[in-house]
């Protein structure tokens, strides 16, 4: 199947007259009106303001003003983000009525570079789950296979970039929740550096681990996006003060004197076999073009994902202690003590319902010392384990999930088996370094994803590597048959 056409491609159309930003914004619109029903990426469409915006850009051109860096690009964003005037719901009958009073700074920031806002994608409720199916409202369905699941909990932004209805959108990643639905969706996703992307007008699951970044069908098309959404926010004091920023078009993809960390940690029994197989050949890949391959070991690595789940629930817990129906949130009928007790049995869904429990319970008095605090020893523990691999090697590779896209309903109904499908994806959150994921093969007819990772703030040599592997590869040009 021919490519969709890129973030660059369509950029470069609207600078040299080829394409107006309006042709670009009516065709969008179009098609996914024709195709969405099929796939259910978005909730929302925006299309008198995507139209709007489109106009000016044109009216820009026909002045012969310099245009914006992203002019006429559509851009999808995740139902988390606040967009000024429009719904914002997290997926949950909670927010299903709220709107937005400002807009999130990485919103803001695309619209002043040019960029058109499509719509809002289906996710997970509060981005609490692995494949989207805790959405209150749709299923979104895997572009290569609408039997499977796009994973989560941003999968109706990655299913809108797989489907080629944007070329970019935006997700969220608190335990892989970019990384793993672009791994399953066959497309590029990555997480940033905690602090590098502003987290102002994110609706918050867990403070301390969440990170807003893109999904593309390229790595250059990531570094172009992630140089419009990063840098210091004064609304977010965790954002930090950058002093080199991404710039897509100085990246040089090479493996010249790379060297690769490749931790045995990452090749666990269970994981699916054609999988291994892609991902290792992937590592040769590396190794053929001039990278140096060093195995390592992070024996703490085991242990990320069940400190995730004691940090993500205690912080998620008191991030969504707001929504009681009395300030935010939909307002049920009765008594003061009945009325909380029914907007939030009524709010929120089973797996948000689960989640508050565990962190209520794991910051309970009596518990706290015994399971929070140590979870916090243990998140200490591996970034150090992290930090000390990083003195070693430039990246770190391996698969981005155990297995291809799995059915509907296939794990909803066992919380385990959902919670490991970030198995490899969750230190990057604990440790707060930078990750993404770009496709690496096919098994059983389904995309697989690489995941490489770099240390803090180090995500031009993460770029470079990334970018050097999908000019040694085709996989980034297979698209789902559109139909």
């Amino acid at each position: 199947m021919e490519k969709f056409l890129t973030v660059k491609e369509i950029r470069d159309a609207v600078r040299d007259g080829k394409m107006t930003a309006t042709e670009i914004v009516e065709a969008t619109l179009a098609d996914i009106k024709a195709r969405d029903g099929e796939i259910g990426a978005f909730l929302e469409v925006f299309s008198e303001d995507a139209l709007a915006q489109a106009a000016k850009i044109d009216e820009m051109k026909k002045k012969g003003d310099a245009l914006p860096p992203l002019a006429g690009v559509p851009v999808a964003i995740k139902d988390n983000m606040l967009y000024k005037g429009h719904i914002a719901s997290s997926g949950s009958k909670m927010l299903a009525e709220y709107t937005s009073v400002y807009t999130a700074t990485v919103v803001e920031r695309l619209i002043a570079a040019g960029a058109i806002i499509i719509g809002r994608t289906n996710m997970d409720e509060f981005a609490m789950g692995s494949s989207t199916e805790t959405s209150a409202f749709q299923k979104t369905k895997n572009p290569w296979d609408k039997k499977k699941v796009p994973g989560g909990s941003s999968g109706g932004s990655a299913a809108a970039v797989a489907a080629g209805f944007v070329p970019a959108s935006l997700g969220s990643d608190t335990g892989g929740s970019i990384r793993q639905p672009a791994a399953l969706c066959g497309i590029v996703g990555m997480k940033p550096t905690y602090g590098r992307v502003s987290r102002y007008g994110l609706t918050a699951l867990s403070s301390s681990l969440d990170q807003i970044g893109p999904f593309t069908h390229t790595v250059e098309d990531t570094a172009i996006i992630l140089e419009v959404i990063e840098g210091k926010d004064i609304h977010d004091a965790t954002s930090v003060d950058l002093a080199e920023t991404t710039v897509g078009e100085l990246l040089t993809p090479s493996f010249e004197g790379l060297r690769v960390g490749v931790p045995s940690e990452y090749f666990i029994d269970g994981m699916d076999e054609d999988v291994r197989k892609l991902v290792l050949e992937a590592i040769d890949v590396f190794r053929k073009g001039g990278a140096e391959i060093i195995d390592i070991h992070l024996p703490l690595n085991p242990y990320a994902l069940p400190t995730y789940y004691i940090i993500q629930p205690a912080e998620a817990s008191s991030n969504l202690a707001r929504f009681d129906g009395m300030r935010y949130g939909t307002r049920a009928p009765g008594e003061l003590e009945a009325s909380y007790v029914a907007a939030r049995g009524a709010g929120f869904g089973p797996e948000v319902k689960r989640r508050i429990m565990l962190g209520s319970f794991i910051l309970s008095a009596g518990y706290y010392d015994a399971f929070y605090k140590k979870g916090l020893a243990v998140r200490t523990a591996i970034r150090k384990e992290l930090d000390d691999a990083f003195k070693k090697v430039d990246i770190i590779i391996g698969p981005t999930s155990p297995s291809v896209a799995w059915n509907f309903g296939e794990r909803f109904d066992d919380p385990i088996a959902m919670y490991l499908a970030d198995i490899f994806t969750t230190a990057g959150n604990i440790a707060g370094i930078p990750g993404i994921s770009v496709p690496c093969g096919f098994a059983h007819d389904l995309p697989v994803g690489l995941q490489l990772q770099a240390k803090p703030f180090d995500e031009a040599i993460m770029f470079r590597a990334a970018a050097a592997y999908q000019n040694a590869t085709t996989w980034q040009k297979y698209c789902p048959e559109i139909v």
